[in-house]
């Protein structure tokens, strides 16, 4: 069972344990407490685990927060004691009740194509005696490539907040009591638990992450998770319950600014050029039910940009200035398109298997039926061998198109292992033998390869040498974790192309769509910006500029001597072989946070960098860059810090202040923040993406393995010998008593057997409490 199944397994057994929870006469007759789905028997199991179809998914579509219940017995309303049958009997895996939350604010901050978003809510335990505690889940799904900036939370009993270190802070914490928690749910959706939770308080959490947003047309557009269930909406509640959100939107430009689609009420507060601000407040009767989303546009039907510049702050460790030069497609359509030569490279290897084989050939099919007249294509696919679709570049035909489909449904085999040098070999072999088209790579994979820098310095190598408009463009698509991205984006960076993942298999076909329409809807190529020159130095992420295509504004940042002129050129080609000059306005960013707008693509950057070079002085600078814009990366943690006993306000201590005081209180380091440099083994062993997740809690064989081998031990330290001349000795009551423990201890593993199948027989029960 994946992880996600298993969380909303335990979701619905809660929610069937929260009937338990007695509300009064007046609340039972005016406003009874929401019943949830019952539970439908499923039509075949292959276990015990399941046994029975869940009636929904319960996967979290907004910050929520569910009290761990192991004993169902402490579950009852903290005010109104109800006298309820004792039950007997654990939950395992632990059951979630999703706890009632009395107020919530969302608060939104737009800065070019990144918004920063902050979830200030507050939960009550209703489910839980007044005399009993227990640990609370915190769930926070973030939107499209969101990055958990950092956890506020304070209880009756413990506050918490998050903070990052390097590899060198840890030994100065070593000492403490420490423990590893949190980690990625399906949906981009981050986890962790909080301690000791008493029933009848609240639990106050202000969750931060940072997240893309899209563009479409002329508009970027912005969806957070926010929709609620009915069951979180307090049944009783005295005080009134608040939704709160408030969104301010900088563009970085001096246009105004068009709102074209709100998902909620939003009435504006504040307006100049290139800003607005939005609030909307209300006392409500239920919680959202809908995400937010909101989408404005800022260009107009042509290609235009910008170049905003900002000193460095007192404290930044790299005081040379900073800059961010963009460019936005606008929404003229009717330009004339590039003609293009697309070569496919798949991996096939047997980690690929069933969805990720099957998504990845129906979502190329449908780009190369997009594909215009006199554009050429192939398809390469490796597993060890490469075979190929046809020896050389063909015309996307209708006949042709339609024979690639048929040999990728017969040859497209997920089996054997993982090579990419050979296929990209032969992909690069193949195009750029044109002057007036654009030749487009694209790498599928789901796996690592030990000869990845080799591959980097290749490519590196052959575009050095030929660097004009029929140089390749490297497309690079990441399945899964056991990839290494930071190959793919070195490799995108390399080919002036763009790097896209999907972390979960059921986020392949639309980010791979994305992707491929993006690629092939190419607006101006070889783009430079010829004020780079006249400066005394500066240093750009990535260094070289990607092409501007029409579904993506092209953003680049980086530090600089020497100072830019008022307004500056851009240039690129356009299909007909033309060259766009672009005027350029350089502004000064007042009122916009570069470090942190910039701070995801350039450790991105660096990091990709630092991995092909070995180089650990360029470790130390990501991880001086990470700590200082509060973004995680690969050379830093992010820690939970507890304190027990103290109950300030949530804002009244700056966390830094906060951890000089913590030496003596416990620590979590927060894991699976970061996607790692991939899993050589996993690939070797064709294990399939998502198959080493983690799960919400131990294996209940755990307990019992532990016990064995305590046992075990001990027997190794005594020998046979021994034992039987100390059997010889013992009086006949001793012997049957030894006797007995020796059959009690043999029929362990039956016991433990029995005990799930009692689990199951306590979750039928569960319907009838």
């Amino acid at each position: 069972m994946s992880v996600t199944d298993e969380f909303s397994r335990s979701v619905d057994i809660g929610l069937r344990l929260s009937k338990r929870i007695y509300y009064g006469k007046e609340t039972a007759t005016t406003k009874a407490a929401p019943k949830p789905p019952s539970m439908e028997k499923s039509l075949s199991s292959s276990s015990s685990a399941s046994s029975f179809r869940l009636p929904q998914n319960h996967h979290p579509t907004a910050p929520m927060v569910y009290a761990v219940i192991t004993e169902p017995v402490v579950v009852d309303n903290p005010d109104i004691r109800s006298y309820q049958p004792y039950v007997y009997g654990r939950c395992d895996p632990p059951a979630l009740i999703p706890l009632h939350m009395i107020g919530v604010t969302l608060t939104v901050e737009c800065w070019l194509d990144t918004a920063v978003v902050v979830v200030d809510g507050v939960w009550r335990v209703h489910c839980l005696t007044s005399s009993a505690v227990c640990d609370c889940r915190i769930v926070i799904p973030m939107g499209d490539q969101g990055s958990l900036l950092g956890v506020e939370v304070e209880t009756s009993r413990r506050s918490y907040f998050t903070r990052l270190i390097t590899p060198e802070d840890e030994h100065d914490i070593n000492s403490q009591e420490t423990t590893k928690d949190g980690f990625l749910m399906k949906g981009n959706t981050y986890t962790f638990q909080v301690l000791q939770v008493e029933g009848g308080s609240n639990i106050h959490v202000k969750a931060r992450w940072s997240q893309k947003m899209t563009y479409q047309g002329n508009s970027f557009g912005l969806c957070v998770p926010f929709t609620y269930p009915v069951h979180v909406f307090p049944v009783v509640n005295k005080a009134t319950c608040i939704e709160k959100i408030l969104l301010d939107v900088n563009s970085g430009t001096f246009g105004a600014i068009t709102c074209n689609i709100a998902s909620h009420p939003l009435k504006e507060v504040k307006r100049k050029a290139g800003q607005v601000g939005f609030s909307y407040e209300a006392e409500v009767l239920k919680w959202s039910t809908q995400d937010f989303y909101f989408s404005y546009s800022v260009c107009s039907d042509e290609i235009f940009g910008g170049l905003l510049v900002q000193p460095p702050s007192r404290h930044d460790y790299d005081q040379r200035d900073m800059f961010c030069f963009y460019l936005l497609p606008g929404s003229n359509r009717t330009m004339k398109p590039f003609k293009k030569e697309v070569v496919f490279v798949i991996d096939i290897s047997g980690s690929m298997r069933d969805d990720p084989i099957e998504k990845t050939k129906y979502e190329v099919i449908g780009s190369l039926w997009k594909l215009n007249e006199g554009d050429m294509f192939n398809i390469l696919a490796s597993n060890g061998e490469v075979i190929s679709f046809a020896s050389s570049l063909e015309f996307a035909t209708e006949e042709t198109v339609t024979n690639a489909t048929e040999w990728m449904n017969t040859h497209l085999i997920a089996r054997g292992g993982t090579n990419l040098l050979l296929p990209l070999k032969q992909a690069i072999d193949m195009v750029g033998k044109t002057s007036d088209s654009i030749p487009l790579i694209f790498l599928i994979t789901d796996g690592a390869v030990e000869d990845e820098r080799e591959i980097c310095n290749m490519m590196k190598h052959h575009i050095d040498v030929n660097g004009e408009l029929n140089s390749p463009r490297i497309y690079t698509f990441g399945i899964g974790s056991y990839c290494n991205h930071y190959f793919l984006q070195m490799l995108a960076n390399i080919g002036r192309g763009y790097f896209d993942s999907a972390i979960d298999v059921d986020s392949i076909s639309i980010r791979m769509q994305k992707m491929f329409d993006n690629a092939t809807a190419l607006m101006l190529s070889n783009v430079t910006l010829d004020a780079l020159q006249d400066l005394e130095s500066h240093e750009i992420f990535p260094s070289r500029l990607p092409d501007l295509l029409s579904g993506s504004p092209l953003i680049v940042s980086g530090r600089f001597r020497g100072k830019f002129l008022d307004n500056v050129k851009a240039r690129g080609y356009l299909a007909d072989l033309s060259t766009r000059v672009i005027d350029v306005k350089v502004m000064k960013a007042n009122d916009l946070p570069l470090e942190l707008v910039c701070a995801r693509r350039e450790i991105a950057t660096l990091t990709s960098q630092a991995w092909l070079d070995k180089n650990t002085e360029l470790e130390e600078k990501v991880a001086k860059m990470s700590l200082q814009r509060g973004v995680p990366s690969e050379y830093t943690r992010m820690i939970l810090v507890q304190h027990d006993n103290v109950k300030p306000t949530i804002e009244s201590v700056s966390p830094e202040e906060k951890y000089i005081k913590s030496k003596s209180h416990k620590i979590t380091y927060m894991t699976h923040l970061n996607v790692g440099f991939g899993d050589l083994i996993a690939t070797t062993e064709n294990l399939p993406p998502g198959v080493g997740e983690l799960k919400l809690s131990e294996p209940k064989g755990k307990m019992m393995k532990a016990a064995s081998s305590c046992w075990k031990i001990i027997l190794d330290r005594v020998c046979c010998r021994c034992c039987i001349q100390a059997c010889t000795h013992l009086n006949e009551q001793c012997a049957i008593v030894l006797a007995q423990l020796c059959t009690a201890l043999a029929c362990l593993q039956c016991l433990s057997c029995c005990c799930e199948m009692c689990d199951s027989c306590a979750e039928l029960c569960l319907d009838c409490l």
